[in-house]
């Protein structure tokens, strides 16, 4: 296990790191989504043979997973990037390629975005683009976002607990619960401009892979048009790497090719 001091509190994100085999000069980052971590989401893929010898690191954003859980954050997108931009720094990662799921997506637009010199290029994992409004019905960011910071520490939490089910839960009750519901709120919100802006403004390559299922995301048309690459991958729902793995490789492995 591997960390890094991203804070001027002294708050650490840590990340396991699988070496590159000799010679190999690329870094992948993998970063994981809301109340998720990235070593149970993503170390199968890190290793398939598709992706497998070069240097990877599953990091966990802070407040989730393995990395500290400081209450005195915001947990805006910025400052989750921010952060990550320190750890990647602390690691002589640069020009790296960032693999990211859901809110790692929206954090790893905003990453590009803020430290270019960090990121070479993309791939969005079902990701994050636009603003939403917190919904008490849904279970995820927008249901946890419907709750105030106190509804959600005196009882939130538990409920939602029940509406995620045990998969998700598994790793979600690993997370700072002050993390997760501003982390949530932060999401829900989104940034300024929005991240699908960012993205569009990007000159590095970027690719989005979405469930086939879905249908198109909104705007696809002109996601493509700017230069992204969207990709339906079949017989999946947005955990798409654990739904269908070998596609999730095969089609990473082709992004990770692009130049």
């Amino acid at each position: 296990m591997h960390n890094a001091q991203v804070t001027a509190d002294g708050a650490r994100i840590r990340w396991v790191e699988l070496p590159g085999r000799p010679g190999s000069t690329r870094t992948r980052v993998y970063l994981h989504g809301l109340g998720a971590s990235s070593g149970p989401y993503f170390t199968t893929s890190a290793v398939h043979p598709l992706l497998a010898g070069n240097r990877s690191l599953l990091m966990d954003l802070l407040g989730f997973g393995i990395s500290d859980r400081p209450t005195e954050l915001g947990y805006t997108l910025e400052e989750h990037a921010d952060a990550v931009a320190a750890a990647l720094e602390a690691a002589g990662a640069y020009d790296t390629d960032v693999i990211a799921h859901s809110m790692g997506g929206a954090v790893a637009i905003v990453l590009a975005a803020r430290h270019p010199r960090l990121v070479a290029r993309l791939v969005l994992v079902d990701a994050n683009l636009d603003p939403i409004a917190p919904d008490p019905a849904r279970p995820g960011s927008s249901g946890i976002a419907a709750y105030s910071e106190e509804e959600f520490l005196s009882h939130g939490w538990s409920e939602v607990r029940d509406r995620v089910g045990p998969h998700w839960w598994a790793t979600m009750r690993l997370a700072g619960r002050e993390a997760l519901h501003r982390s949530a709120v932060q999401l829900a919100r989104g940034t300024t401009p929005t991240m699908r802006e960012l993205l569009l403004e990007l000159k590095i390559p970027r690719t989005f892979l979405r469930p086939q299922g879905d249908g198109p995301l909104p705007g696809e048309e002109t996601l493509v048009e700017h230069g992204v690459r969207v990709v339906a991958v079949p017989e999946c729902g947005h955990n798409i790497m654990l739904d269908n793995p070998e596609a999730f490789a095969g089609e990473t492995a082709r992004a990770l090719a692009v130049r």
